[in-house]
């Protein structure tokens, strides 16, 4: 397995990660975006108020477990939007927020690297 790094807003984080789960993450951040997409595009048709989106959430459990969290109503464009980021083993656990876009570069680079 190799290592996926997630440049957080002050710093970063490194764990092991398989290609399969990281092209799952990636499909759960591209979910995000649209769905971001859609309450974005609702507000710009001047459609009244947009239509709620339900959070999305992804878990993964491997060496170590990684949450990924985004209520996509609070955001007003997919680029302004922001992650709940969770990493946490038996003896560590680190919660932070982070930009969506950085982390769906993050992990479309890892996908690409080990391909």
């Amino acid at each position: 397995m190799a290592q996926l790094t997630l440049n957080l807003t002050d710093g970063s984080v490194s764990f092991q990660c398989s290609p399969e789960a990281a092209q799952d993450l990636k499909n759960s951040l591209n979910a995000i975006m649209a769905s971001l997409k859609a309450v974005a595009a609702q507000a710009a048709a001047g459609g009244g108020k947009p239509q709620p989106q339900k959070p999305i959430e992804y878990r993964h459990v491997g060496d170590v477990f990684l949450e990924i969290f985004c209520n996509p109503n609070i955001w007003p464009t997919p680029f302004a939007a922001k992650v709940l980021v969770t990493v946490r083993d038996d003896r560590i656990r680190l919660s932070t927020e982070a930009d969506l876009s950085q982390v769906l570069e993050d992990v479309t680079q890892f996908l690409e690297a080990n391909a």
